[in-house]
């Protein structure tokens, strides 16, 4: 904690800067060379959002905490995961953000869905009052799928982005049930993620006749998360090529989860490290300024990433991906497919055409997931005996 102390210039030496070697650097989909490339990555790590432990804010529920510190690490992960997802929808992953730089409304737009009040769509306050009814006290740990199941139902409200949100249960990805998701309801899905405004301002990230062109589409975005087993009390080696490929995809979001006690958002891996953004420092809230502005630069990383062992990480993860069109889609599964042959890679999860028939008949649209399969989630992913947090002491 005594981080949240430092100054950013302060941090950028008191953090490892990568390793000189000629391993490429993977960072959501994007290869880098640490020699040639150096100022690229760490401007890429910089533009993803991060979200912290925060203290001051506004009670939960009224009542409840004013500061996450200590149980909040893997709600803001869940946070940082599902604000890439939004970023590639609005902004795109090319964007950048540069610091004293002025950036387009639908930035801000993005970022206020995450700051920590009770009527921002993915806040602090949201997701643990949402979590309640996944039998998640507030104040209490989450695993990483009871983070997901929770983003699920808030992204329902979130007219803006539209959103088809699916998570991937036992170990299957059903392209059926996801593509019945993304094809439903479309013109209604489109005209909600295009609000009527004026002419000159742009329509969801995109130029207005792009706006007309989403109305007309028939696939919601995707974001596809995707919770996971990788073993008992450490993860099984045979799964590690597998997992850095996720990051080698286009269609990466990173990957939720990280040792016993301490919960990160991995974003690319560099060698056997893995690289992320770690939510344990504790920030001040922040507030609007007096021009109504809201400061952000304690919302980007500004110093060298973190990095661990990936021997280390902890067998329960979420990996996630977004898949802005069908074609996204179908890349992806093309390539899951191709990874399926790479020598030495024990696949994650398994790829079908339909749900297989021994399992219970899918809820694609249904917010809430049956009872008897989130109890049973809740068992395997995150029971009070064997919650994320805890697994491994």
């Amino acid at each position: 904690l005594f981080l949240a102390t430092l100054t950013y210039d302060t941090l950028r030496f008191e953090y490892e800067d990568f390793p000189e070697t000629k391993e490429p650097v993977w960072i959501l989909g994007r290869k880098y060379s640490v020699f040639t490339e150096k100022e690229e990555i760490l401007l890429d790590v910089t533009s993803r959002l991060w979200f912290t432990y925060r203290k001051n804010f506004p009670a939960i529920g009224g009542t409840g905490p004013t500061s996450d510190t200590g149980w909040g690490c893997m709600l803001r992960c869940g946070q940082m995961i599902f604000a890439q997802a939004l970023v590639c929808r609005h902004l795109g992953r090319d964007w950048r953000w540069i610091k004293g730089k002025r950036q387009m409304d639908n930035y801000f737009n993005v970022l206020n869905a995450f700051v920590d009040k009770k009527d921002s769509y993915y806040s602090i306050h949201q997701i643990a009052q949402m979590g309640v009814g996944e039998g998640k006290s507030i104040g209490q740990w989450y695993g990483p799928n009871t983070v997901a199941q929770v983003l699920k139902k808030l992204a329902a409200f979130d007219t803006w982005s539209s959103l088809a949100v699916h998570i991937a249960m036992d170990n299957t990805v059903v392209m059926e049930e996801i593509r019945r998701l993304c094809q439903s309801n479309f013109l209604c899905a489109g005209a909600a993620a295009c609000p009527a405004v004026e002419s000159d301002i742009l329509y969801n990230g995109y130029p207005e006749e792009a706006g007309v062109r989403d109305r007309l589409s028939l696939w919601k975005p995707l974001v596809l998360l995707i919770p996971l087993r990788l073993g008992l009390t450490e993860i099984n080696e045979a799964y590690i090529e597998t997992l850095k490929h996720c990051f080698m995809m286009p269609q990466s979001l990173g990957v939720i989860g990280g040792k016993p006690n301490s919960a990160h958002y991995f974003i690319g891996y560099v060698g056997e490290e893995l690289i992320y953004l770690d939510p344990h420092t504790t920030q001040p809230a922040v507030e609007l300024n007096d021009s109504g502005c809201l400061p952000d630069e304690s919302f980007h990383c500004q110093h060298p990433p973190c990095r661990m062992s990936i021997a280390e990480l902890d067998p329960s993860i979420a990996v996630g991906f977004f898949c802005n069109t069908e074609e996204d889609f179908n890349n992806w599964c093309q390539q899951i497919r191709k990874l399926s042959l790479v020598r030495g890679a024990l696949p994650m999860f398994e790829l079908v055409e339909r749900q297989p028939s021994h399992f219970s008949n899918p809820d694609v649209l249904n917010l809430t997931p049956d009872s008897s399969d989130a109890d049973r989630l809740e068992r395997f992913f995150d029971s009070e005996d064997e919650d994320f947090e805890i697994l491994s002491l």
